[in-house]
């Protein structure tokens, strides 16, 4: 668990693990903002049938998997992400779910809660971080790449078929 202060007026931030009380609202902030960018389509996380239950599905993982939330110093769920296996390619895990309130992005919480998920890719033993995102997230392709994420090929089908940009970085 950590805190980050944020925004223009003096607040808090805490990162922690998932916890099932925070379903709901991880989920409505996925939705949200898939919805915002007019990816509330099928082949998107949209659509997930895990995304109801996401502390369930990162706390029965067979492999090594995590995901966080990050909260305001309201208690209230203000974004969150993960990393599960990624088996196409070797000691590789893939980021998940990333998303955060819009006022709370352009803060730097996004960094912070990137740095969460890859400080823990790398204690779980990854050596690389993969991703996939689609054209309309200009903003989040831009964020990717300032953090030192690089484009590649397509390595193998997803299960998200919308995805059309897809990223690696070493850890």
């Amino acid at each position: 668990m950590s805190s980050i202060a944020f925004g223009k007026e003096p607040r808090r931030a805490t990162i922690r693990p998932i916890k099932p009380e925070d379903d709901s609202a991880i989920a409505r902030i996925v939705r949200t903002s898939l919805a915002e960018h007019g990816l509330d389509i099928p082949g998107t996380a949209y659509f997930d049938p895990e995304l109801d239950h996401l502390s369930a599905f990162y706390r029965e993982a067979p492999k090594a998997r995590a995901y966080f939330v990050m909260q305001d110093c309201e208690g209230r769920i203000i974004g969150g992400a993960g990393l599960a296996e990624f088996p196409a390619l070797a000691a590789c895990c893939e980021l998940q779910k990333i998303y955060l309130v819009d006022e709370a992005q352009g803060t730097g919480l996004g960094s912070a809660l990137l740095q969460a998920v890859e400080n823990e890719a790398r204690m779980l033993g990854y050596r690389r971080i993969y991703l996939e995102t689609h054209h309309n997230l200009r903003q989040a392709i831009r964020f990717y790449k300032r953090h030192g994420y690089e484009l590649v090929k397509q390595p193998v089908p997803s299960p998200h078929p919308t995805m059309d940009h897809f990223f690696l970085k070493n850890l």
